[in-house]
């Protein structure tokens, strides 16, 4: 099946980038390319569209306010210059996000990134033993009793033994779980980062070859998880 994509950049040096990268990629083709998201508001509306390649930083408006517009948009993967979007772009649940100048390497990649997603069959909402898990929020059991937890509450999560603590912005809950069946249960905005931490990425203030920083908790990163971490952070 054919990859159908478009690109919006207000840069044509970007937007040839990503035809040559594209016509090298079996089973992908570019539709369309926009200097501007408002020239193309009309094809995404109107067109089966998989995938936008959406640059960030542009006149009039910007790509990141331009998706947030759109009612059910492609499936996209952000390109700029700029690593301070990272974070935005994840709340967003883009596909990838793509820095300036892009490699082949790296959008090849993200390319497969998009691939993975569509081979990933759709769970319907369930309830798992005595968590019960829905899109923005799950209930853990604590103290006898479920207790509603927002994931964009969430600052990281600490394996003790049996049990998982979840360090919030106001408290922390213990509930009996194992941190590995935890993470199975969390959004894509969530990162393992050493066995017994797992981190929100959109709390993510700072970090080092050794630990990430939330405000003025730092967490150390598991020198197993080291070159997974600091590439997540730095693509």
């Amino acid at each position: 099946m054919t990859i159908r994509c478009i690109a919006i950049d207000d840069e044509p040096l970007a937007l040839d980038i990503i035809k040559t990268y594209l016509g090298q990629i079996p089973n992908t083709e570019l539709i369309a390319s926009f200097s501007n998201p408002i020239e193309a508001s009309e094809i995404i509306k109107t067109n089966n569209i998989d995938l936008m390649f959406l640059d960030v930083e542009m006149p009039l408006l910007s790509g990141i306010d331009f998706l947030k517009t759109i009612k059910n948009p492609p499936k996209v993967i952000l390109t700029t210059a700029y690593r301070h979007y990272a974070i935005e772009s994840y709340e967003l649940d883009v596909i990838d996000y793509l820095l300036k100048p892009i490699s082949f390497r790296r959008f090849f990649k993200a390319i497969s990134k998009y691939k993975s997603v569509l081979k990933e069959p759709s769970v319907p909402v369930i309830e798992i033993k005595e968590q019960k898990i829905l899109n923005d929020h799950m209930y853990v059991n604590a103290n006898k009793k479920f207790v509603k937890i927002n994931f964009e509450d969430i600052l990281y999560v600490e394996s003790l033994k049996d049990y998982v603590r979840i360090h919030l912005l106001d408290k922390s809950i213990t509930t009996k779980d194992s941190i590995s069946n935890f993470e199975n249960k969390l959004p894509k905005t969530f990162l393992r980062i050493h066995r017994s931490f797992i981190v929100n990425v959109t709390k993510v203030t700072a970090f080092t070859k050794v630990d990430v920083e939330i405000g003025t908790k730092e967490i150390p990163i598991g020198a197993s998880y080291k070159e997974q971490v600091i590439g997540f952070f730095k693509d």
